[in-house]
């Protein structure tokens, strides 16, 4: 051994029992391949950690490393097999990397990192100078792994969220349930039909958890509602005040379209009538004044949406509340606006849920705000043709997983 070995066994730590026995380099290719020997005298089964002995060794084999300087470095090394107790030949557990991998627990911590950086699959393979599929089949291992560690069969759920994302075009969809108290996201399923989400319900939670939970905030999806019913008896079911305004929001914009064709005023007034009004420019303002007051069924609907964000918090009486919301049922309707007619019919078809909504403080602005960020990494990752990529670059990123490897 020369003093290239000793300062990579010296900066290197690959464990006691192994040891840089030579280095190669390819100057062309930039690369760097170490050498191991395995020096201890000792063996074990890799699985009982009993005594064990030395049988032969496995072909040479090579794992990708941390990068040295500018180089791409390899370990390379032929494993012991040993002979255990049960008569079985296994080969020795080695310190630096998972036995089905090609790659050292250091490298994969990389890949993390990077991934954590860029939210890019393909420029952290550009990057580390590696293939898609390995960061790809990391991306998979970390999730995984994660999923193992959490444990969620021994925390109380007593509040979910239930969302739907776009995941392809063609009216294709992912449910995804989030915990709003901790801000992360539990689990992701395929498709929102009501098969698809009692089996993500089932396979994230215990029968227990089911049963112990006691509100979920969705939209009105009747999918959704029904495996709600049907999986957690004694949920109550609370329909998301973001997405109640939001179905008044899209009232607003049809009976605009619809009158914008008689009224020149109402050109250019989509986002006047749509946004917040302390994010209005003082043009915008002028105009939203015009209409606000003017006699348009488009004012008349602009002024049911405010009305009804009022009734947030009026009571916390579920009979006062709900007596409060059919008053505004019948000011509203007898307004005659087709298309928010339609609205309302379908608040009273789900009064309960709209109900719990106005009397609680629960909503799914933290599943709204973690759809963001998933519409964010679709935009990053430039869309995802498998729903397993999707799904595992989701839970990777916003499950608050323990993602790495077991350090050494």
């Amino acid at each position: 051994m020369n003093i290239t070995e000793d300062f990579f066994n010296l900066i290197l730590d690959f464990g006691e029992e192994w040891v840089v026995k030579k280095v190669e380099t390819d100057h062309k290719k930039l690369h760097i391949f170490l050498y191991l020997e395995y020096i201890s005298n000792t063996y074990e089964d890799p699985d009982t950690h009993y005594p064990a002995t030395l049988y032969d060794h496995c072909e040479l084999r090579e794992w990708r490393h941390l990068d040295i300087l500018h180089y791409q470095t390899y370990v390379r090394c032929r494993i012991p097999r040993v002979k255990c107790k049960d008569g079985k030949v296994k080969q020795v557990a080695v310190g630096w990397a998972n036995k089905h991998d090609r790659h050292s627990y250091h490298f994969e911590i990389k890949v993390i990192e990077l991934l954590m950086a860029t939210r890019n699959q393909t420029k952290t393979a550009e990057f580390l100078g590696c293939s898609f599929r390995i960061v790809n089949r990391i991306m998979h291992r970390c999730v995984e792994r994660g999923l193992e560690r959490r444990n969620t069969h021994l925390y109380p759920f007593e509040h979910i969220s239930i969302d739907e994302k776009s995941f392809k075009k063609g009216h294709k969809y992912v449910t995804v349930i989030s915990h709003p108290k901790s801000g992360i996201i539990l689990n992701v399923g395929e498709d929102r039909t009501g098969k698809a989400t009692k089996s993500l319900l089932t396979d994230t939670f215990t029968i227990k958890q089911l049963s112990n939970m006691s509100t979920v905030s969705m939209d009105m999806w009747q999918p959704y509602i029904s495996s709600i019913t049907n999986t957690c008896p004694n949920a109550e079911i609370v329909h998301d005040k973001f997405h109640l305004i939001a179905y008044l929001n899209k009232c607003i914009d049809q009976v605009r379209r619809r009158e914008v064709k008689n009224h020149e005023e109402l050109k250019n007034s989509r986002y006047v009538l749509l946004k917040n009004q302390v994010n209005l420019t003082k043009d915008q303002q002028e105009l939203f004044e015009k209409i606000k007051y003017a006699n348009f069924q488009v004012s008349k609907a602009w002024h049911i949406k405010e009305n009804f964000k009022d009734l947030f918090g009026c009571s916390n009486n579920e009979i006062e509340a709900k007596s409060i919301l059919l008053n505004w049922v019948q000011d509203s309707y007898k307004k005659c606006i087709k298309e928010v007619n339609k609205v309302i019919i379908m608040f009273v078809n789900h009064i309960n849920g709209v109900v719990n909504a106005l009397i609680s403080n629960i909503n799914n602005a933290m599943a709204e705000r973690l759809n963001g960020k998933i519409q964010e990494l679709k935009c990053i990752g430039k869309g995802y043709r498998l729903f397993e990529n999707f799904r595992s670059a989701i839970l990777f990123f916003y499950g608050g997983l323990d993602l790495y490897p077991l350090k050494w």
